[in-house]
């Protein structure tokens, strides 16, 4: 079976595109997705089988070959960025906290 990655898919749509190893594209709909699978992310490896349609290739089966990536993952900061992130918003609590301790509520 042909293996590639996913181009883009439209889960509103119900198709999308995959591009094989060797560079064609493939044609995908939903009725070939996995019982459970809904939508396909970007990049995502797939192994499937092809039969040839009016317009070109067609996905006839499809069986991902990684887990989909997490989206939030993706947007995580590095590590080192956030170590600024935090640093300061301990230095805005600290003076969040001496002044409730002085009595005063902090500026608006």
């Amino acid at each position: 079976m042909p293996t590639g990655k996913v181009k883009w898919y439209d889960a509103d749509k119900g198709f999308g595109f995959l591009s094989q190893d060797d560079g064609a594209d493939v044609y995908v709909r939903s009725d070939v997705l996995t019982t459970g699978t809904t939508t396909l992310k970007a990049g995502t490896r797939v192994e499937f089988g092809i039969v040839q349609g009016r317009r070109g290739d067609q996905a006839l089966q499809l069986r991902l070959l990684e887990p989909a990536q997490s989206v939030s993952k993706g947007l995580r900061k590095k590590p080192e960025d956030m170590v600024n992130i935090v640093e300061d918003l301990y230095r805005l609590l600290e003076n969040i906290e001496a002044g409730y301790r002085n009595g005063r509520h902090p500026d608006p």
